[in-house]
């Protein structure tokens, strides 16, 4: 990276089953393209990427652990499956996008597996610390966006946007898992309030753009002014 390239900027969005992560970051990443109101906001590259995923190896295990592939070893299994599609993303994506200077907007990261594997999946803090020290090293999130909704509100959600498809891996969980999913999601975001940001989930997809615009423009004016995006006709 240059001398007088910007620092890259790493955002990812977190939350239960359903919680429209996908539509949100679309949302927000047009809106960095095309509406940047801060010196540094318009013009900068946007990278948007998922987790499990955003490599080609990446998204091979993905496929592979919305199956189920990895769920009769046990939670541990599965995690080192999620830390070996993390290392592939961030060496092969992540690292070099921020190198250049990009704005990084990932669906889920490592908050997911302390959610998923660890308190609703029963592996013990230290352990998912140390996967994190193995997969992460010195990177993490500039900010996170915890969208934040009621498991039975999530999972209607994915069920009608599955379109009568069978529910993956996750979806497939008893009402407690998910109720577990969210305390822990909370949790994470009371224990870090400085990275992170709960946004209620549970409105119309435009409230909750508004949400996180307001979010992110409070705490980096320089990429998105408040009254970025204002008016901004979503129709199709």
């Amino acid at each position: 990276m240059s001398s007088d390239a910007p620092r890259g900027v790493f955002i990812t969005f977190e939350g239960g089953e359903g919680a429209g992560k996908s539509t949100q970051i679309a949302r927000l990443a047009a809106t960095l393209r095309d509406e940047g109101g801060g010196r540094e906001g318009r013009g900068r590259e946007i990278v948007t990427t998922r987790e499990p995923g955003g490599t080609p190896r990446a998204e091979a295990l993905r496929a592979a652990l919305l199956r189920g592939v990895a769920k009769p070893y046990g939670p541990f299994a599965e995690a080192l499956m999620f830390a070996a599609a993390r290392i592939d993303h961030i060496e092969n994506r992540i690292r070099p996008a921020l190198a250049r200077g990009a704005i990084v907007l990932c669906d889920r990261f490592s908050d997911s597996t302390r959610a998923y594997q660890g308190a609703a999946g029963g592996l013990e803090p230290e352990l998912i610390a140390s996967l994190e020290r193995v997969t992460l090293g010195d990177l993490r999130p500039d900010l996170t966006l915890i969208l934040d909704l009621p498991p039975e509100a999530g999972l209607a959600r994915a069920q009608s946007r599955g379109g009568g498809e069978p529910a993956d891996r996750f979806e497939a969980e008893g009402m407690r898992f998910h109720q577990r999913l969210r305390t822990a999601f909370r949790a994470i975001a009371e224990a870090e309030p400085e990275r992170c940001r709960i946004i209620d989930a549970d409105l119309g997809p435009d409230a909750v753009e508004a949400a996180i615009r307001a979010a992110v423009a409070a705490w980096r004016p320089d990429l998105l002014s408040a009254a970025a995006g204002e008016g901004h006709d979503h129709a199709a």
